[in-house]
C-alpha cells in the first residue's frame, strides 16, 4: 500500500518521503517507530487531561514525576560490553529514566527480585562460558536461591563469535533462565557475531521504543556505529578507526629461535585516543594477498570486477573487498549452511546431517574458505553472490605493551607470528603475518582502543600485585612497571614469566633486568620449557614458590594472568587452587570459593585468548 494525497491526511511532499522511507526500514526499526508513535499519542494525551484538569481543579502542589528504573548489568572479557551498556545507559537518562548502571560482578543479586526493568549486556568466553565478571552472577541465577521474577521485564543482549560452537552461549543462558523465573521480554534477545554494531543498535532501539512507549517518554534513537563521545574523547573509535603511522617493527626472538615475536611501537599523535595499562588495541588486518589471489583464481571470478563492501553500497574491487573487508580465513557454521542453500552446494548438507557434529566442527576449524570452494566444487557461484555470505574481516585485539606515561603519544604491542602447513598449503594469521611481512615504518594500520576495565592496575599504589605472563602474555606486565615506574608506586612486584629457550626467546629481558635492579620488580621467576630434559612452565614455578606464593595472597596481593585461555590460564587456576589447599588447608571446594572471592575483590584479573 501506497500513501498518496487521495487515501491519507498527508501532502504530496510528505506522502512520496514516506513511501520512499517505509519499505527500507527493517522490521526492527518498524517496531521501534511504532513504539515511538505509541508513546508520542500517549504523552499528548496525557498531556491534554493534565491542561484540563488544571482548569478545573484548584491551585494545588504539582504531583511528583517518577522517572521509570531500569537497571542495566554488563558481562564483559574484553570491554565491548562495557562500551555498549554505557552508550544505552546515556541514551536511556536522555529519556529521563533513572538507570543503574553496573558491571554483574559488582550487582547484588539479592537486590534482583527488587527490580522492574533489566537490561542485561554480556559476551560468551572461552566454550560457552560467562566472563570472568559475569561468573557469580551466572552461577546465582542458575541456583536454588534465585528468586521468582513475576515483576521483572527484561532483554538481552549476546556477543559472542559464530566461529565458534556456542556461540552466545551466555546470553541464550541467561535469556531462558530469567524467563522460567517469570520474567517478561521487553524485547527478543538479540545474538550478535564480531560485527556487532548494527544488530546492537537495532537491540537498543527496540528496548528503547518498548520502554518509551510504557513510560510515555519519546524515545531517541541510536544510529548503528554511533559513538557517544565528549569533548575530551577522540574522534576515533572501534568503528572509525584512526590510520596511525608505525615507528617501529622489531623482532624480539633471537637468532636460531623457531618463533618470531614482534614488539611494533605505533603513535597516536593528532588522534586524541587514550589508554590505561591493561587496556588493548584493536587493528583491522588485510588478509593474506596470496590467499586472496588463489581464491580469485579457483573460482575463476574478475579481480576488477565492482563489490559493494556495505549496506551503503559502497563498491570496491573484488580483490581489494576479499583483501581488506571480508573474512577468507575462518569458516563458521552459518556460513557452511548458507552456501549448502545454493544449488551447487547441496554436497554441504552431508555434513549438515544428524550425527556428524563432530566432522562438521572438525572441517571448519581446519578449513579456510580456499579450501571450501574447491572440496566442493564451488566455481560456479558468481562472486558478488558468494561475497554476501561472508562475514566482515573482525578486528585483533592485542594487550597493550606500553605505558601511556611513559611513552606519550605512543602504543605498543608484541604480536607474534603464526605460521603452519595444513593440507598442503602455508596458512598465516591474518594479522601477525601481516605484520611481520608487509608492514614496515612509516606504514600506517587503522587502529583504535580497546579499554578493558577487568584488567587493571590496583587502585592503591601500595598493593603488591603477582603477574602471570609467559610469552606473548608478558605484554601488559611491561605497561603495568612501565606505569609503576613513572608514578614510583611503591608496592611489591613479582613476574613469573615462560617461554622456550633462556637464549633466544626472554622477551624484554633487558627491561625486566633493569626494573629489578632499580626495584621496580622485586620478584622474578623464569620458566623456559625446551632448556630441560623435563618442560618447565610457569605453574611449575609457581607451586616451587607456594609458601611464598600463598603469602603474598594473605598479605592482599593482586594475581593478574594474561595468554591462552584454553591451556596456560586453566593451569594456572588450577595451580592457584592446589597452593591455597596446600599451603591454606582448604578443601578444594572452599579454594574454588577463595578464588571466586578474589575475582569478585578484583583481586584476580585475567586477559586471556
Amino acid at each position: 500500500m501506497e500513501f498518496q494525497v487521495n487515501n491519507s491526511p498527508f501532502n504530496q511532499e510528505q506522502s512520496e518521503l514516506l513511501n520512499r522511507l517505509l519499505p527500507s526500514l527493517t522490521e526492527s526499526q518498524r517496531i521501534w517507530l511504532s513504539g515511538f508513535l505509541a508513546a508520542s499519542q500517549a504523552g499528548a494525551a496525557m498531556a491534554a487531561v493534565a491542561a484540563t484538569a488544571v482548569q478545573e481543579a484548584p491551585a494545588a502542589s504539582p504531583a511528583p514525576v517518577i522517572s521509570k528504573e531500569v537497571t542495566v548489568l554488563f558481562g564483559s572479557q574484553t570491554g565491548n560490553c562495557n562500551g555498549l551498556a554505557k552508550k544505552l545507559s546515556k541514551k536511556l537518562e536522555e529519556q529521563g529514566l533513572q538507570v543503574t548502571l553496573a558491571s554483574m560482578a559488582d550487582f547484588k543479586p539479592n537486590n534482583l527480585k527488587k527490580l522492574q526493568n533489566l537490561l542485561l549486556l554480556v559476551s560468551t568466553h572461552g566454550e560457552g562460558e560467562p566472563p570472568d565478571n559475569a561468573i557469580s552472577f551466572h552461577e546465582f541465577l542458575h541456583s536454588k536461591r534465585a528468586p521468582q521474577l513475576e515483576e521483572l521485564s527484561y532483554s538481552v543482549l549476546a556477543l559472542g563469535d559464530t566461529s565458534y560452537e556456542f556461540y552466545c552461549q551466555t546470553g541464550k543462558d541467561f535469556d531462558k533462565r530469567l524467563e522460567e523465573l517469570g520474567g517478561k521480554r521487553l524485547a527478543p534477545r538479540v545474538d550478535c557475531d564480531v560485527d556487532f554494531d548494527e544488530p546492537a543498535a537495532e537491540w537498543m532501539n527496540l528496548v528503547l521504543g518498548s520502554l518509551s512507549s510504557a513510560s510515555a517518554v519519546p524515545a531517541a534513537g541510536i544510529a548503528p556505529g554511533e559513538s557517544v563521545t565528549t569533548a575530551t574523547e577522540s574522534d576515533y573509535s572501534r568503528t572509525n578507526p584512526f590510520q596511525a603511522e608505525v615507528l617501529e617493527n622489531l623482532n624480539l626472538n633471537g637468532r636460531g629461535s623457531d618463533r618470531e615475536t614482534r614488539h611494533i611501537e605505533i603513535s597516536l599523535e593528532g588522534s586524541n585516543l587514550q589508554y590505561e595499562p591493561g587496556d588493548s588495541l584493536g587493528i583491522y588486518p588485510e588478509n593474506h594477498p596470496r590467499l586472496v589471489d588463489e581464491l580469485i583464481a579457483a573460482m575463476g571470478w574478475n579481480a576488477d570486477e565492482s563489490i559493494a563492501v556495505n549496506k551503503n553500497g559502497e563498491l570496491r574491487s573484488l580483490r581489494e573487498a576479499l583483501l581488506r573487508h571480508y573474512e577468507i580465513t575462518v569458516l563458521t557454521k552459518p556460513l557452511f549452511e548458507q552456501v549448502a542453500k545454493h544449488p551447487s552446494g547441496a554436497a554441504l548438507n552431508e555434513l549438515l546431517a544428524s550425527g556428524r557434529e563432530q566432522e562438521l566442527r572438525t572441517y571448519l576449524s581446519e578449513s579456510d574458505l580456499l579450501d571450501l570452494v574447491t572440496d566442493y566444487s564451488l566455481a560456479v557461484i558468481p562472486a558478488g553472490e558468494f561475497v554476501s555470505f561472508l562475514r566482515k574481516i573482525p578486528s585483533r585485539l592485542y594487550s597493550i605493551a606500553s605505558s601511556p606515561k611513559a611513552f606519550p603519544d605512543e602504543v605498543h604491542v608484541t604480536v607474534r607470528s603464526v605460521r603452519y602447513e595444513a593440507k598442503g598449503r602455508d596458512r598465516y594469521g591474518v594479522c601477525s603475518v601481516q605484520l611481520a611481512e608487509r608492514v614496515e615504518s612509516g606504514d600506517r594500520l587503522p587502529v583504535y582502543i580497546q579499554h578493558n576495565s577487568n584488567f587493571k592496575l590496583p587502585e592503591s599504589p601500595d598493593t603488591p600485585i603477582i603477574m602471570i605472563g609467559p610469552g606473548t602474555g608478558v605484554a601488559p606486565f611491561r605497561a603495568f612497571l612501565g606505569e609503576k615506574e613513572e608514578t614510583g608506586a611503591a608496592g611489591e612486584t613479582w613476574l613469573f614469566y615462560g617461554d622456550q629457550h633462556f637464549s633466544t626467546d626472554f622477551l624484554y629481558q633487558i627491561e625486566w633486568q633493569r626494573w629489578l635492579k632499580e626495584g621496580v620488580l622485586t620478584r622474578l621467576d623464569v620458566a623456559f620449557s625446551r632448556d630441560t630434559d623435563k618442560k618447565v612452565y610457569v605453574q611449575h614455578r609457581m607451586l616451587e614458590k607456594s609458601r611464598e606464593l600463598y603469602n603474598w595472597l594473605q598479605k592482599g596481593a593482586c594475581v593478574y594472568v594474561c595468554g591462552d585461555e584454553k591451556k596456560m590460564a586453566h593451569d594456572v587456576h588450577s595451580t592457584l587452587e592446589t597452593i591455597l589447599q596446600q599451603e591454606g588447608g582448604m578443601s578444594p571446594e572452599e579454594a574454588s570459593e577463595y578464588l571466586l572471592g578474589l575475582q569478585q575483590q578484583k583481586r584476580y584479573q585475567r586477559d586471556v585468548y
